[in-house]
């Protein structure tokens, strides 16, 4: 199977910046995709702490040793 040189994401980023953007659109852009991912990154967190039964307590515990 021959790999494509372009991620389907990649080819949608620039489409996107084919097109002359003003700095603070591209700011919220920036900002929009940080918020994206690190939502998906706490949902997954979520998940592992629910699975591992991990608590506050335990997160709390660990911030704090040495």
């Amino acid at each position: 199977m021959i790999k494509e040189p372009l991620t389907n994401l990649q080819k949608e980023i620039l489409k996107l910046y084919s097109t002359e953007m003003a700095e603070d659109d591209l700011n919220d852009l920036k900002t929009l995709l940080a918020k994206y991912y690190a939502k998906k990154a706490i949902k997954e967190a979520d998940k592992i702490w629910d699975e591992k039964k991990i608590s506050n307590s335990d997160m709390d515990i660990w911030l704090n040793e040495k």
